[in-house]
């Protein structure tokens, strides 16, 4: 039995979650609403402000369809009433970022600025020039953004430039020395 799979998901009372036919799944709440189809081998069913998911049988791939479905949908009830965030920072001389409507434009050390088009379901901010604020309700859609915007320049070992998350540890290198 999936130990994550098993476990039953509270529902809040700002949330209001759908099971439909064919596996539809419908939350929604105060942050807004997200729908996901299950798979077919688990069904899930809402008893009060209990939602539990089970699976048709024992194969290995409905074991692990199991634990994937419960945690999705443990995601999307967090999302749609608290919402997610990730934070970056941009480190180096001369690096920024700025928001111009629908796009993030970073300035990164290179002969032209970077235009990185934000999904409409996310919301970017930069305060101070160098700490980006990515939200949204679906976790999936703000962590790929977030890492997306990384991928751009990500922090480099010798003198620690580039965009990292906030908090993440770079291990610096040693540069040659000359004997």
């Amino acid at each position: 039995m999936s130990r994550i799979g098993k476990k039953p998901i509270e529902v809040s009372a700002k949330v209001k979650v759908a099971v439909g036919n064919e596996g539809a799944v419908t939350v929604e709440g105060p942050k807004g609403k997200l729908s996901w189809t299950l798979p077919k081998a688990v069904s899930a069913r809402i008893e009060g402000n209990i939602l539990t998911v089970d699976r048709a049988d024992e194969t290995r791939q409905s074991k692990a369809l199991h634990g994937l479905s419960r945690a999705l949908l443990a995601n999307m009830i967090v999302g749609v009433e608290q919402g997610f965030r990730k934070d970056l920072e941009i480190q180096g001389v001369g690096f920024k970022a700025a928001v111009q409507g629908d796009k993030l434009n970073l300035s990164l050390g290179k002969s032209h600025p970077i235009l990185f088009s934000i999904p409409k379901e996310v919301k970017v901010t930069v305060a101070d020039n160098t700490k980006i604020a990515i939200e949204g309700i679906d976790k999936h859609l703000v962590g790929q953004t977030a890492a997306d915007i990384r991928a751009y320049y990500p922090p480099e070992p010798y003198k620690g430039k580039g965009i990292r998350f906030a908090g993440e540890q770079i291990r610096r290198k040693e540069g040659k020395t000359v004997q």
